[in-house]
């Protein structure tokens, strides 16, 4: 089976929102539903958890409801990190599905997801064992030791900015995250971050400038403006 575990535990501090970032709502539509409707919408997926920030539980039933996102079975509490809402969802998919499973470990705000990036992502996990969509670094990387000088740069053309989904077989994702607590790693940045962390290789998958994480004010505008050129054509 195919696995989409959705992270949707932030407060949103950076918008400056009363309303939790993946709550927002964009042409009267929460930023989460985007993403989850392209999970619904892939013939492969099959099952969608989400780990969900709490006291907004039933907000987001509801909203599945509406949006008619029928392959969504588990909503799990969020943690207090990324790593540890993924572990509470890791637990949760692993009381009903296989080790060989597959999970596709992906942000509720990256709301253009692709199809095409979901299907990439399966096909390199398949193949290699894990799949990390990325795209590769067009910027010039500089190193500072404190955000106000630098006299380092790293080689852009060996870089790659990675992105979500991530995608793990469910057996290894878990074995993965309960390795992680017994080093007492336990606020790693992502799950590509954690395996390196662990000593293991990853594998990069297909990702897009379009598939971008909304994070600030400046992040919903440049939503905004895709999803209005997306009307357009």
């Amino acid at each position: 089976m195919k696995l989409a575990l959705l992270t949707a535990g932030g407060v949103g501090s950076r918008m400056k929102q009363e309303v939790p970032k993946q709550f927002i709502h964009v042409n009267d539509k929460p930023l989460i539903i985007y993403a989850l409707e392209a999970f619904q919408k892939h013939p492969d997926i099959d099952v969608i958890a989400i780990a969900c920030l709490e006291g907004w539980k039933n907000v987001l039933e509801a909203y599945a409801r509406q949006y008619h996102i029928t392959k969504l079975k588990h909503i799990v509490p969020a943690g207090e990190t990324g790593q540890e809402s993924i572990y509470n969802g890791i637990i949760e998919l692993e009381k009903h599905y296989s080790k060989s499973d597959i999970v596709l470990v992906h942000d509720g705000v990256r709301p253009l997801l692709s199809q095409d990036i979901i299907s990439d992502c399966i096909v390199v996990t398949e193949k290699y064992g894990c799949g990390i969509a990325s795209v590769p670094t067009a910027e010039a990387i500089l190193y500072s030791e404190d955000n106000i000088s630098s006299n380092k740069f790293y080689n852009r053309t060996k870089l790659q900015r990675t992105q979500t989904p991530h995608g793990f077989p469910l057996g290894k994702l878990g074995e993965m995250h309960r390795e992680a607590l017994k080093r007492n790693i336990v606020n790693t940045v992502a799950s590509c971050t954690l395996a390196i962390e662990l000593g293991q290789e990853v594998y990069f998958s297909l990702g897009s400038e379009k598939n971008l994480k909304v994070t600030t004010v400046d992040d919903l505008d440049i939503f905004k403006a895709l999803l209005l050129a997306e009307k357009g054509k």
